[in-house]
């Protein structure tokens, strides 16, 4: 039998040593980047945004900060309504959102949000946690879904902030429940509660010892039905359209269109709004090409002569699920999965790929019946078939479920304040 001396020696150790195998990666990560800036028009918006970081920071007010950490626009859309919540509950407060990724930097000022500043986060290196939890210091820190950076977070702790996770998602592979995880599980341990999205992500944080859990849901709900509760007619689709419904195919990749293509050829009876993740002039062409003159760009001047609406532009696919009869969501070959909420909130059952584990809303919307799976065109021609001779159902189905659902920003907001 080990003596406990020896035990928890070696755990001490072992701790030290994870701690600096974590820091040595965060500096190699952030080299990989500053090199990769050289090729990749991403890594070299990521390395820019950073640069002089310190130096051009703004001074705060006196108000007490709080926080908030996203990785990217998807993670501030979860975000958005536990934040106007706080907001319209305690105006005082001057919320500090921090991306890690480009997307939420250059795009969340295109969602009506209350955020009094937004920044990078500067990478996770122990001093530059320091210098900036020092300049935050924050009152509260929200992290969303599972963007935990170990040094900032201890450092907000050590600042006096009380840490909360909302939107939380954990599955049993990450590292914080693997033996070796024993560092990163005492960066969770410094959180006041977790409000997660389901059940067996409480599960998981209880069997590393984690009590402080409650589970209220997804906030994008609230979210999309906002967006919806908001909705202003878009004429140039309502021009293309001509009162006719469209099938809609959201931020779709070209794994997906290598699977839609043939089904777009197949129903050209049908109308198509197709809004690609890739807008960039070379990918457009390429849709273009594939459906053989079948299209048309929104930035044209529009017709209905076209059975396929190409939006090449962003901001315009949230108002088009208005316009849709069902959906087709992308990501789903590659295990990055789009926001099937967004058109489920418009009553429209929602077809992806094969690669949908990561995501607890697309199993749930299987399980009811108002999502279906594809992984050729032949299983998407069976889904349409069923989907069409149901429809009426499904779209009541669909809609009933989303609005069932709201009000997980007040149940944040509640235990928060």
């Amino acid at each position: 039998m080990v003596h406990p001396f020896l035990q928890k020696t070696a755990k001490r150790f072992l701790l030290q040593l994870m701690f600096l195998i974590y820091n040595f990666s965060i500096r190699t990560y952030g080299l990989i980047i500053r090199i990769a800036a050289l090729f990749n028009d991403k890594a070299g918006k990521w390395s820019t945004g950073r640069k002089n970081f310190f130096e051009n920071l703004p001074e705060l007010p006196k108000n007490p900060i709080c926080w908030v950490h996203c990785a990217s626009l998807g993670e501030f859309d979860m975000a958005l309504p536990v934040l106007r919540k706080l907001k319209e509950k305690n105006p005082n407060y001057y919320l500090v959102v921090t991306f890690f990724s480009p997307s939420g930097m250059e795009h969340y000022q295109k969602r009506k949000n209350p955020v009094d500043l937004a920044l990078y986060l500067p990478l996770d290196t122990r001093r530059n946690a320091k210098r900036f939890m020092a300049y935050l210091k924050p009152e509260l820190g929200i992290i969303v879904k599972y963007e935990f950076w170990n040094n900032h977070i201890l450092e907000a702790k050590k600042n006096g902030a009380k840490l909360y996770s909302i939107g939380t998602l954990l599955r049993k592979n990450q590292h914080y429940f693997k033996f070796y995880g024993q560092f990163f599980r005492k960066t969770l341990a410094l959180f006041d509660c977790f409000f997660t999205q389901n059940q067996n992500t409480i599960d998981l944080l209880n069997s590393i010892g984690i009590e402080k859990c409650v589970l209220t849901g997804d906030p994008r709900i609230d979210q999309v039905l906002q967006n919806k509760n908001h909705f202003v007619p878009n004429p140039k689709i309502e021009t293309f359209l001509n009162g006719k419904k469209a099938i809609i195919i959201g931020s779709s990749w070209e794994e997906d269109e290598t699977m839609l293509f043939p089904f777009i050829l197949g129903n050209k009876n049908d109308t198509f709004i197709i809004a690609p993740h890739d807008i960039s002039e070379k990918n457009i062409k390429r849709i273009e090409k594939n459906l053989e003159g079948l299209t048309q760009r929104y930035t044209d001047e529009q017709k209905n002569e076209s059975p396929v609406l190409i939006l090449n532009t962003i901001g315009h696919l949230n108002t088009a699920y208005h316009y849709g009869k069902y959906a087709y969501v992308g990501g789903g070959f590659s295990g990055k999965l789009h926001n099937i909420l967004e058109p489920a909130v418009f009553g429209l059952p929602v077809i992806f790929g094969p690669k949908y584990d990561r995501f607890p809303e697309a199993q749930t919307f299987l399980e009811m019946g108002i999502g279906f799976s594809a992984q050729t065109t032949e299983t998407l021609k069976d889904i349409e078939k069923k989907i069409s001779n149901n429809l009426n159902e499904l779209q009541i189905k669909t809609s009933s479920y989303i609005e069932n659902q709201c009000g997980t920003d007040e149940k944040i907001i509640s235990f928060i304040i």
